[in-house]
């Protein structure tokens, strides 16, 4: 079977048969995913770490990119689900500033090139030790570390506006508009960027910036995407969410249908030169719409 045949027009046995090839490749993944898990246990807690979790996010990086290999995908996986470490480290056991601002030191140092000290970091260097033998990490190994901090410092931002709401604080809350230009802390720009650099197609890293671009809109996306499944959880749970900012789930929905709009727009002049790429990123916009709209990754604690 020649999976660069894919996506194409094809009959229903052989849409089975890609089907089946691309759950194969997100059962692989993540078999990969829960060994991650076991190596850093301390970091993925069964609640709400469950199998499910490891599976959704090897599912979802299967059929972002059905045309590549377990090998091809395992950046991207890997880098998601340490991204939910962080996020779980950050967004929820973090007791202070201190304690984040330590988070983000730490991680930082690493994505420097320091040794790592502890189970958060060694699993982000090696991501970054594996990552570093792409040959596309020369060029652009600076954008990936640039995105983690990006990354550390809106999950920071975030930490301080739940810290204002838990206190009262209504003031300190952001607007919508401001809540959305924070979605780094989503993630997924992070997991592109690696994704690029570690798959090295020449047609990706001649057009990184626009991608990057057009990623980073993407985010946006997802962002409000988890906000609508997760809201009754975010409450549960003391997250914030842009529904708790002034707008309601139709005003959400609304610029949502905005932001994929720009997205197509941006994505549009890059078809040609790099197609396989601008479909990953349209597949993550389709697969968020259809997995948000009936769960989220999360289990429960």
């Amino acid at each position: 079977m020649d999976m660069n045949q894919y996506p194409g027009e094809i009959d229903e046995l052989r849409a089975a048969e890609l089907l089946g090839t691309t759950v194969a490749v997100a059962a692989l993944s993540q078999r990969d995913l829960q060994e991650c898990g076991t190596t850093y246990s301390s970091l993925f807690p069964d609640d709400p770490f469950d199998v499910t979790l490891f599976n959704a996010v090897a599912l979802a990086n299967a059929f972002g990119a059905p045309w590549l290999s377990f090998e091809q995908l395992r950046i991207a996986n890997r880098t998601s689900l340490w991204i939910f470490a962080v996020d779980w480290l950050i967004d929820y056991k973090a007791d202070s500033r201190a304690q984040v601002d330590d988070v983000a030191r730490r991680i930082l140092a690493v994505a420097d090139g320091a040794s790592p000290d502890d189970p958060l970091t060694r699993f982000l260097a090696d991501i970054r030790d594996e990552l570093a033998t792409a040959p596309g990490y020369a060029q652009w190994g600076s954008a990936w570390r640039d995105q983690v901090e990006r990354l550390l410092v809106a999950s920071a931002r975030e930490w301080d506006w739940k810290a204002a709401r838990a206190a009262g604080d209504n003031s300190a809350l952001p607007s919508f508009e401001e809540y959305l230009d924070n979605a780094d802390n989503y993630g997924s720009s992070l997991v592109n960027i690696g994704h690029w650099i570690y798959n090295g197609d020449l047609a990706a890293l001649a057009h990184f910036d626009e991608l990057r671009a057009a990623g980073d809109e993407v985010q946006r996306i997802l962002r409000l995407l988890n906000d609508l499944a997760t809201y009754e959880r975010d409450l549960t749970w003391g997250d914030l969410n842009s529904q708790m900012l002034g707008v309601g789930r139709e005003q959400v929905l609304a610029r949502v249908a905005e932001l994929i709009d720009n997205c197509r727009k941006l994505l549009e002049p890059l078809r040609d030169a790099c197609p396989r790429e601008v479909t990953y990123l349209e597949r993550q916009i389709g697969y968020s719409l259809g997995f948000y709209g009936i769960t989220d990754y999360w289990g429960r604690l």
